[in-house]
């Protein structure tokens, strides 16, 4: 679309100074700029479809979870499949979606995946934080921040973030108990949080 909107450009241009466009400093860069950028996505997608999708960022992060006779795509249907069922646990918002099966945790932000095994992985309740009002209630809410550490050594830590409400659903989906290493205080329900605001004032 730049290099459209360039090659219209020269085209267009007055008889006077057919070639302005060609020789401005600014519209050199911005035909270098509008030639690069396209060129180097290409690169990037060519580099990622190498090898059947195994260089691809998602697949490599799946690649780590795999069994040492089988690959990235084992992992993925595992996966897909314990995705396609309704008895999983989902929360948040489209830019930073938290998904719990029987056998994976995951966080679906826009640009990134991060998923862990249960079975390899520690949860640390981290912070807790108070809204006064939400744009989908009217009430104070209590996010929580939960730390998700693998033992597996290639899998980053990533935090997940949910609803005080929703922590409940949360345990009862994982198989091993999440750690409150700050003695955060989680209010579960609204009159939870009723009473700790009677008891502040």
């Amino acid at each position: 679309l730049p290099l459209g909107y360039y090659a219209g450009m020269c085209i267009a241009s007055s008889d006077e100074k057919p070639f302005y466009f060609l020789l401005s400093e600014g519209w050199i860069v911005y035909l270098v700029i509008a030639v690069l950028i396209p060129t180097f996505v290409s690169l990037v997608a060519l580099y990622w479809s190498l090898n059947k999708w195994g260089n691809h960022p998602i697949a490599r992060s799946l690649a780590y979870h795999a069994l040492p006779q089988s690959g990235w795509r084992a992992v993925a249907s595992s996966v897909n499949t314990e995705f396609r069922r309704i008895d999983k646990f989902a929360s948040g918002a489209l830019g930073a979606r938290v998904i719990v099966t029987d056998t994976w945790v995951m966080k679906v932000t826009t640009y990134c995946v991060y998923i862990a095994q249960q079975q390899d992985i520690h949860l640390t309740l981290t912070e807790s934080r108070q809204h006064e009002l939400c744009p989908d209630v009217n009430a104070p809410v209590q996010f929580l921040t939960i730390r998700v550490s693998s033992i597996n050594p290639n899998v980053k830590p990533f935090d997940i973030r949910l609803n005080s409400t929703e922590y409940g659903e949360l345990r009862e989906k994982l198989h091993m108990p999440v750690r409150n290493a700050h003695n955060v205080v989680i209010h579960q329900s609204l009159s939870d949080m009723f009473l700790d605001t009677f008891k502040a004032q």
